[in-house]
């Protein structure tokens, strides 16, 4: 049950690999792969925007399964969602491995599809990931794609579902065992692209997502915290300090504890498609949007050992 949880942090790694392979065949003999390769990048580059090229064998395969069941992860429906609109489901908390949104809608593991015919999840990602050869091929066969999601929220009939990471890399360093900070106060992006397409937001809660790793104390205004945002601003990615078990021991290790996630998909909020909306309409449906989220959040909480006082804090 290892494997699948390996092969996930191996595929976070694996980016300065490709780029490091990309430059390293120029020198050798198989110059021509990285040469036919630049050809190919050059024609597929928008792709990522367009929805991607999944290949669902690989969605499929059992890897994800003993990954799925190493934690373990459980996907829970709250509402039937109407294929025939395209929607955009906001995925809280980040986590430092987001192991809850890849696992749930990046393969078939949890049963997705089952429980939502007709619809097709995208997980956004950070531009970044698309920048490195080869790596860009592989998480796109997973149903990745960039932040562009107009494509997909335009297409006519419904049936997308583009899943945001709301709080982004930024939040992950606030992935905290036993915390329920959710960066999202001043996130609105998503809520405009939203109104923009006519597409319905539906909040998503990822129980134990912050429980898998413990993490250095990073408190804001400390010298870490500090060293860290700047670096994210530069790197544009986060560098959280975790740490957890170890492979074949459980005092310290980079393998994530084996503790249960819970994504719970809530009910969808109605948009109205608006090309231009207000900044009183932005507000006041990113205030509900909010106001479900933290009713979900309570709804919910007590089946997951979490206290009735403890409620989410919106940074």
């Amino acid at each position: 049950k290892k494997i699948g949880v390996f092969k996930l942090r191996l595929s976070r790694s694996s980016a300065p690999t490709c780029i490091f392979l990309y430059f390293y065949l120029l020198f050798t003999r198989f110059w021509l792969v990285s040469v036919l390769y630049s050809i190919w990048w050059f024609y597929d580059f928008d792709t990522p925007g367009r929805g991607g090229r999944r290949v669902p064998f690989l969605c499929g395969l059992s890897v994800w399964d003993y990954m799925r069941d190493y934690f373990p992860i459980k996907l829970v429906k709250t509402v039937d969602l109407d294929p025939r609109h395209n929607y955009v489901l906001g995925f809280h908390p980040h986590g430092v491995l987001v192991a809850g949104a890849f696992t749930n809608f990046c393969t078939y593991a949890t049963g997705f599809r089952t429980m939502f015919p007709g619809l097709t999840s995208y997980l956004l990602m950070l531009p970044l990931w698309f920048r490195a050869p080869f790596f860009r091929d592989y998480i796109m066969c997973a149903g990745g794609r960039t932040p562009r999601a107009s494509y997909l929220l335009r297409q006519k009939g419904g049936g997308n579902a583009v899943v945001i990471a709301v709080g982004g890399a930024p939040e992950a360093l606030d992935a905290h065992p036993g915390t329920y900070n959710v960066l999202l106060a001043n996130k609105k992006g998503f809520i405009k692209m939203a109104m923009e397409h006519g597409a319905h937001l539906v909040p998503v809660f990822s129980f134990g997502e912050n429980e898998v790793f413990d993490q250095v104390q990073n408190p804001r205004g400390t010298w870490l915290r500090w060293v860290q945002e700047n670096l994210q601003s530069v790197m544009g990615v986060s560098l959280p300090l975790f740490h957890a078990r170890g492979v074949f021991q459980y005092s310290f290790g980079l393998m994530p504890y084996r503790k249960p996630i819970t994504t719970v998909v809530g009910r969808p909020i109605q948009v109205e498609r608006t090309p231009k909306p207000t900044a009183e309409q932005l507000n006041d449906l990113h205030q509900l949007y909010m106001d479900e989220l933290s009713n979900l959040f309570d709804e919910h909480k007590a089946d997951y050992g979490i206290d009735e006082d403890t409620h989410l804090n919106f940074v």
